[in-house]
């Protein structure tokens, strides 16, 4: 998935952020001001389950290794620091980063040569240095179209991804696979959220009860918002946007993932009116409740 960074938005209430930590989260604060959110656009920031570590997307940060790059920042004396390009990244684009709850695998998307079609997706192990043999993930979830946004379950036994190769309502859909000891497979699309416009970047809360997506009619073109769903038990209904003052249908907003160690926040993607450091940065806000019931992932 390929999205322009020059779609952003507005509006606002700021919060002070300390690096990683907020201090008192009123609406959403901005995370790592001039570390992590810079004047270039961050996109889809996670952190490692121990805290310790976050990654992040960017097309147009100086320093990678062209296009988009993923890149980190380590936690010292409270605060987001030394933020640099990983080893990971290629000339091709690398983006769309998420841990595993373990801590075990970095998972991102890349179109890298050697893969299947255009965007594929892949996991790095995590090292105490840095990171391992990249491993594409397989004919089970990617194909000779896109697929990105990785997104693991806390148990690693289901994947969250978009894509346009797996069939699906229109565009880009959103799907989940099976981990059946060797590979994700048996690919299915997330019941009830799939349309003819573009759906990608999506985070499940708590054990899927309800997820967080971003919908847009064309997201290389057009403003993106996130939006939020709760299981009825076999479908996700109800869907409405996420409750976030810049979060607005002539923004961008997107990239949200649950952090692991702190489930009730959210980080996610935009451009607030303040604080703000560039094009897109990211924010931590206050996780949505989840109402819905477990059931919509079989």
């Amino acid at each position: 998935m390929r999205r322009n960074p020059a779609l952003i938005g507005s509006s606002l209430l700021p919060l002070l952020l300390l690096g990683g930590t907020a201090y008192a989260l009123a609406e959403f604060g901005i995370e790592g001001m001039g570390v992590v959110s810079t004047k270039a656009s961050e996109v889809r920031g996670t952190v490692s389950p121990d805290g310790q570590r976050i990654v992040w997307g960017s097309p147009d940060r100086e320093g990678g290794s062209g296009g988009w790059d993923l890149w980190q920042a380590t936690l010292k004396d409270g605060r987001w620091q030394d933020a640099k390009p990983l080893s990971l990244n290629t000339k091709a684009k690398d983006h769309s980063p998420m841990f595993s709850a373990d801590g075990h695998w970095l998972y991102f998307s890349s179109d890298r040569s050697g893969g299947r079609g255009g965007d594929d997706l892949y996991r790095a192990p995590v090292t105490g240095s840095g990171y391992g043999k990249l491993e594409n993930l397989g004919a089970g979830v990617n194909t000779k179209g896109d697929e990105s946004a990785p997104a693991p379950s806390r148990d690693g036994k289901t994947l969250l991804f978009a894509g346009n190769g797996h069939g699906g309502a229109g565009r880009h859909d959103l799907f989940f696979a099976r981990w059946d000891g060797a590979a994700f497979g048996a690919v299915q699309p997330v019941p009830g959220v799939n349309t003819r416009e573009d759906e990608f970047d999506a985070a499940w809360l708590g054990d899927g009860e309800a997820i967080v997506f971003a919908r847009s009619a064309d997201a290389q073109a057009k403003p993106t918002q996130l939006q939020l769903a709760q299981c009825d038990g076999k479908r996700y209904g109800g869907i409405a946007p996420l409750k976030l003052s810049f979060n607005t249908d002539a923004a961008t907003t997107l990239g949200p993932v649950v952090e692991w160690n702190k489930p009730g926040e959210l980080l996610v993607t935009g451009s607030a009116r303040s604080p703000r450091a560039g094009g897109l940065d990211l924010y931590r806000m206050k996780a949505p409740a989840v109402t819905g019931k477990r059931g919509c992932l079989g």
